[in-house]
């Protein structure tokens, strides 16, 4: 998310802003010097930072993941997972000391130049209104089973308006959504892990999957049936479902305690990613055999529930992704209007991003992005194989873009932090740079490994030709700064 202008002094600890100033909003609801308000309360923080990386990918797609790589899929969810925990550490060392909404993009802005804070800013916008297309069409599918009398594209409208008006109406309103949406897929995932385990271990009352338990991981052709390189597949597979764990740090801008919600969001991230996406695909390779055609046709969480006898598991499941969709919207909605906003308050987006109505909130920002948004869900129903596949697959690769910049970032972070604030590192990544340098290499050599995998080319192509557009425009218009000098 961004974090906004004003015209008061920076803080020294303060990414270059151009005309902006320290994103971080006053107490108990005031502004702060951006115009943002503190808004958002510590509870919907910490249920922001729980459920931020619960995408309704993880409940859709990790069947795919199952079947591409089997039981070893657990290796790939758990490379990724130390991936981003490494990622969170360092974007949470750089915003304990700088509380922003504008978060990584404003301190690449800073530590890297202006075309870095550009290019990363819009290019993570660009990904959230290609997301809310996307969220938007499958809350549509889900609604329209329920209600066939409401067209698909009449429930993308609805759900897009009314998520809409709840981001317009006050940042605590859209916390407060998140807060109980994020609290539903919680309850939801951790009920079917405690619910998994003892089926797996017997102690479920009346279920009856009696072949449950830890040898499917390796009766169905051993634990890597389809070879070493499968890990990798898998890797590309569910790395973007993970995206969105950066979000709490954009969101602690407008939070009444932005560096306790950020120390304590990057402090809770590894048992986050252990319970509910190592936990809940554990249990799904313990209940049923990798290669069970079920996991693939009926969804991998719906086959485990079916698997032990829960009534009605494909609704619940349904509720329950619908409630990850949603959440999902509300969340992209913020994050791409923060950023248009901080992209505003720099001078790399237009003025008018950067204005704060009375309530504290960028309408002028929530909209632009809410028209891309529509203009994206349009094409989705209208050129669904062309100009939507386009737009999805040049945002594909985004995540680790972003990931690849925090980490660049932190490396020059780290030596300003310490020599002009360095009271302000409570939040420190290990074993300094050495852990930063793994992570760079671990991203480039995964996006490496795109360009050389059929499916991971047809998302590294066209995001890395988004990403050139994008920087080449930076850099031109720092040269045409330059020469006005």
């Amino acid at each position: 998310m961004t974090s906004q202008p004003s015209l008061a002094k920076e803080d020294a600890t303060q990414p270059h802003k151009g005309n902006g100033a320290p994103s971080t909003g006053g107490p108990n609801g005031s502004p702060g010097s951006d115009g943002l308000k503190a808004g958002l309360k510590n509870r919907h923080l910490s249920m922001i930072a729980i459920g931020g990386v619960i995408g309704a990918g993880l409940f859709v797609g990790s069947s795919s993941g199952i079947a591409a790589a089997g039981p070893a899929i657990l290796i790939s969810y758990a490379l990724v997972g130390v991936l981003v925990v490494f990622v969170m550490r360092m974007l949470g060392e750089m915003a304990a000391a700088n509380p922003s909404s504008g978060s990584f993009s404003e301190y690449a802005d800073r530590a890297l130049g202006r075309w870095a804070g550009f290019t990363i800013g819009w290019l993570y916008w660009f990904f959230w209104v290609v997301v809310l297309a996307v969220e938007a069409t499958a809350g549509a599918v889900i609604l329209e089973g329920w209600i066939p009398a409401v067209p698909q594209w009449g429930w993308a409208l609805i759900v897009m308006v009314v998520l809409t008006a709840t981001n317009l109406v006050s940042v605590g309103s859209y916390g407060e959504f998140e807060f109980w949406f994020a609290g539903i897929k919680v309850v939801a995932i951790g009920a079917f892990v405690v619910i998994g385990f003892l089926a797996v271990f017997g102690f479920l009352p009346g279920s009856d999957n009696p072949g449950a338990g830890f040898a499917h991981l390796t009766d169905a052709g051993g634990f890597l049936p389809n070879g070493a390189g499968a890990i990798l597949t898998g890797v590309l597979m569910v790395v973007f479902s993970f995206m969105g764990s950066e979000i709490v740090t954009l969101a602690a801008g407008e939070s009444e305690d932005p560096q306790r919600a950020v120390t304590k969001a990057t402090n809770s991230v590894i048992w986050r990613i252990a319970v509910f996406y190592l936990g809940s695909i554990f249990v799904v390779l313990t209940l049923l055999p990798w290669n069970d055609k079920s996991i693939v046709d009926k969804g991998s969480y719906v086959a485990a529930l079916d698997s032990i006898g829960i009534p009605h598991a494909g609704q619940i499941m349904n509720v329950i992704v619908l409630t990850a969709v949603l959440s999902c919207l509300n969340s992209g909605l913020y994050t791409a209007s923060r950023m248009a906003f901080s992209l505003g308050g720099r001078g790399d987006a237009p003025k008018a991003f950067a204005k704060v109505e009375r309530n504290g909130v960028p309408r002028v920002a929530i909209l632009a992005s809410v028209v891309f948004g529509f203009v994206a869900v349009g094409a989705n129903y209208l050129w669904e194989d062309t100009v939507f596949l386009f737009l999805l697959n040049s945002s594909g690769a985004v995540a680790l873009f972003v990931w690849l910049v925090i980490a660049i970032t932190q490396l020059k972070m780290r030596g300003i932090i310490l020599r002009e604030s360095p009271e302000k590192l409570v939040v420190k990544m290990w074993l300094f740079p050495v852990l930063t340098w793994l992570t760079i290499g671990m991203i480039v050599f995964i996006c490496g490994y795109m360009l050389v995998d059929d499916a991971g080319r047809e998302q590294m192509l066209p995001s890395l030709g988004v990403a050139a557009l994008v920087l080449i425009i930076a850099v031109a218009r720092e040269r045409m700064r330059a020469a006005k000098r």
